[in-house]
Order: C-alpha cells, then sequence, then structure tokens
C-alpha cells in the first residue's frame, strides 16, 4: 500500500484545471498536493496518478512520493470559497497526496539540462502509457534539487474511461510531436532497450495493488486490476505498431516547437519564479 498520512491542516486551493486540488498540511509534518476523489474528474484520474507514477519510480524515472491522505470534513469549515468548501465535503476520506516541492523551478528554467538518455526514457513511459499531457505548452515537470521531476499524470491511461473501447488503444500511435522533451535529442531505441524487459506481469501486479480498492469502481477491484495489467501488457507487446513512429518523431525533431517564456507554465502553487541564477539546494 501507499504511505496513508491523515490531514490537519487545508492550507488554499490551487485554482489550476478543473480539479481544484489544494494545498494541505498532514500529520507526518510533509505538505502534500491533494487532489480529490470528489473532483469532476473522478477518481479513474487517481488510478492513473497512482499506476502510472509507480510505474515510473519502478522503471527509475524521477517521481515526487505519492501518499493516500485521509480528509475530514471538518477541514473545510474555514474555506471562504463555497465551491471548494462542497468540494472538500464530499471528497472526506481517503484522497491522492503529491509531495510538494517547495523551491522547485519550472521546467522552461532547467530543459536544457535534460541529457537524451533520459528525454527519450520519459518519452517511451509516455507513449506507454498514453499520457496526452507532457506537451510544451504543459509539460508537468519541474526541477528539484537540480533533478528532474515528473508530475500530474491523471490525464494518462486513457483507456480506462471507456473500457470497451479499451482494445483499440492497444496499438494506437503515440504522437511526440509536441512533447515537451523532444528537443532534447531522446535516445528512444536505448530507452526501449533498457525498459521494455522491466515492464513485466510482476512488476504491474505490484503496481496496480498500490491502488486503493475504493478508487477501483465498475467491478470488483481484483477483476479490474487485472484489466489494467492485461492492457498495459498488450500495449507493450504492441511495441512495432508504435515505436517506429516515435523514433521518427525523435529523428525530426521539434523544428518550429514554441519555447514557452521562463515561469509561463509554473505552476501557479510554486508561487513565482526565483531570480535568474538562483536554484534551491
Amino acid at each position: 500500500m501507499l504511505a496513508s498520512v491523515t490531514a490537519t491542516r487545508y492550507v488554499t486551493p490551487l485554482r489550476e484545471g478543473g480539479s481544484l486540488p489544494g494545498l494541505m498540511e498532514a500529520d507526518d509534518l510533509g505538505t502534500y498536493v491533494v487532489k480529490w476523489q470528489a473532483a469532476g474528474q473522478g477518481v479513474n484520474v487517481l488510478v492513473a496518478e497512482v499506476v502510472c507514477g509507480e510505474l515510473a519510480r519502478a522503471l527509475d524515472l524521477p517521481v515526487p512520493t505519492l501518499v493516500t491522505v485521509d480528509v475530514a470534513p471538518e477541514l473545510a469549515v474555514g474555506e471562504p470559497d463555497v465551491e471548494v468548501q462542497e468540494l472538500l465535503q464530499r471528497s472526506a476520506g481517503l484522497n491522492l497526496g503529491l509531495d510538494y516541492l517547495p523551491g522547485a523551478l519550472d521546467f522552461e528554467a532547467g530543459a536544457d539540462g535534460v541529457d537524451g538518455g533520459l528525454a527519450g526514457r520519459v518519452l517511451w513511459f509516455d507513449a506507454l502509457v498514453g499520457n496526452v499531457d507532457r506537451s510544451w505548452r504543459n509539460p508537468n515537470m519541474l526541477f528539484w534539487h537540480d533533478r528532474l521531476q515528473l508530475i500530474d499524470h491523471g490525464a494518462a491511461l486513457t483507456f480506462h474511461h471507456h473500457w470497451p473501447g479499451a482494445a483499440a488503444a492497444v496499438a494506437r500511435p503515440y504522437d511526440a510531436s509536441a512533447h515537451a522533451l523532444i528537443e532534447c535529442a531522446p535516445d528512444v531505441p536505448a530507452a526501449d532497450a533498457a525498459l521494455a524487459p522491466r515492464v513485466t506481469r510482476e512488476l504491474l501486479d505490484g503496481v496496480l495493488g498500490l491502488v486503493p480498492d475504493s478508487w477501483l469502481q465498475g467491478e470488483a477491484p481484483a477483476e479490474l486490476r487485472v484489466r489494467y495489467v492485461e492492457q498495459l501488457l498488450a500495449r507493450l507487446a504492441a511495441r512495432d505498431s508504435w515505436l517506429p513512429g516515435l523514433v521518427a518523431a525523435t529523428e525530426a525533431g521539434g523544428a518550429g516547437r514554441r519555447r514557452a517564456p521562463r515561469g509561463e507554465n509554473r505552476p501557479s502553487w510554486l508561487g513565482p519564479p526565483p531570480p535568474d541564477g538562483i536554484t534551491q539546494r
């Protein structure tokens, strides 16, 4: 199971996107960006966060710590925004927490420091899980202590929003043309050789075992876990259908891609970017 903490104080809502995640302090003295079980996108977003985040971690990709956060409805009392207050009250119980990274830099502040090996592994991973939300417009990556951090995987695993159509997603090409790392000379063939053998049934069973039963809806949790595992294994086995296109996209590069000005894609919960030349230590 993921580590479990209990929320002790609601700090502030993070008014980005439709899910209104919140910043919360917990009984382990940690601070977390919390995504709610009652948010508009539903609990499938939380499932995707856990499956993709923990699969990435198992493949030695850098991901902030994930925890489950038990939230009491009383913590919503002091929130003046009625919409946010109701969201907190409806989300009483188990929610997902992402470790808050104080002093983190937005992706554009350190993009030139991403080597082709890491870029290739991230790109390969995103293609495997169908992550449609790692573009230059919204990189969902940060730099913390000079190390890249992958965040926000809720938009991946799109097949689980409509299981009858999941088979069609197995061999679906991955559009990497606007990927945030396409200009970092990603070495996708090396990534495939290194990572593909590590994505085993045993590994995926372990990752799915981290998802709380209450977030697996529509059928028995054990059966649904098997469906996720089979889907991801089928996607892996179908690499001949999407890997060549991925390699071709990296060879074409990102000519003409607009690079966002420093700070433009910075999550608001990080506050303003540090002055030029200052990094977190």
